[in-house]
């Protein structure tokens, strides 16, 4: 940690919060903010600015005492913990700390809650949400070679005959259409995000709110058909399947 007086920090703020940034007056809560740090981890990254009202007022902060609570709560209530770094602004005699997470390699990082659970979170907008499971499985399979078996029967032809035709498709619906129970459509929509073939973004529709699957790449999508999944083994994650 070091100490700079900038006014850097000043046009930051001006950006207002964002998928990026997030404004904190003060952190008196250490599950809350791991959530925060997991998020960014788990996403494209970002900046916390502590002792900054939602406003974008400069109310200022104590600094060994934020310090002590973002620490506390990255080695306490993420798995794996979350790495990140410490700058210290001063805007007229007021501290701000900024505290700059990276996209983790190590992703997905829970967060254990009161409960006791462990819980994987992402930023959408200037928002904290919890990660579904198909985007925990998304992320899990990003760091390893070993996923799930890819079943291809006349259920999943009709699926896929749906996406071809333009349909846009929630879990459950997914799931009834493909005949999986809803393990095996977290494993199959997971693999077809991974592979690009499908993309995902979030839906409100009347009362309805949640994830919706449709068709990236009728290529890729065709290619899967007529050279099985071996073709896709070593295919790498491209984040711009999802839609935070």
């Amino acid at each position: 940690m070091y100490l700079r007086v900038m006014s850097f920090v000043l046009k930051l703020i001006e950006e207002g919060e964002h998928i990026t940034q997030d404004f904190k007056l003060r952190v008196d809560d250490s599950i809350k903010i791991a959530k925060t740090l997991s998020a960014f981890a788990n996403t494209e990254g970002g900046r916390i600015l502590i002792g900054v009202r939602d406003s974008g007022v400069v109310a200022g902060c104590n600094v060994e005492e934020e310090c002590h609570m973002i620490q506390a709560a990255s080695q306490m209530y993420c798995k794996p913990s979350v790495n990140f770094e410490i700058q210290v602004w001063k805007v007229d005699y007021k501290s701000v700390l900024e505290v700059t997470i990276s996209k983790s390699n190590a992703r997905p990082h829970f967060v254990e809650d009161n409960d006791g659970a462990w819980q994987a979170y992402l930023r959408r907008g200037d928002k904290v949400n919890k990660a579904s499971p198909v985007m925990v499985k998304v992320w899990q399979y990003e760091m390893r070679l070993d996923r799930s078996e890819f079943r291809y029967d006349h259920y999943v032809c009709k699926l896929f005959s749906a996406w071809r035709d333009g349909t846009t498709l929630r879990f459950v619906q997914v799931s009834r259409m493909a005949n999986m129970d809803f393990e095996e459509t977290e494993s199959l929509l997971a693999l077809l995000l991974f592979w690009g073939i499908i993309k995902t973004r979030f839906s409100i529709h009347g009362s309805k709110r949640g994830y919706v699957y449709e068709l990236r790449d009728a290529g890729a999508l065709e290619k899967l058909e007529s050279e099985g999944s071996e073709v896709f083994r070593y295919t790498k994650h491209n984040v711009s399947n999802f839609s935070y």
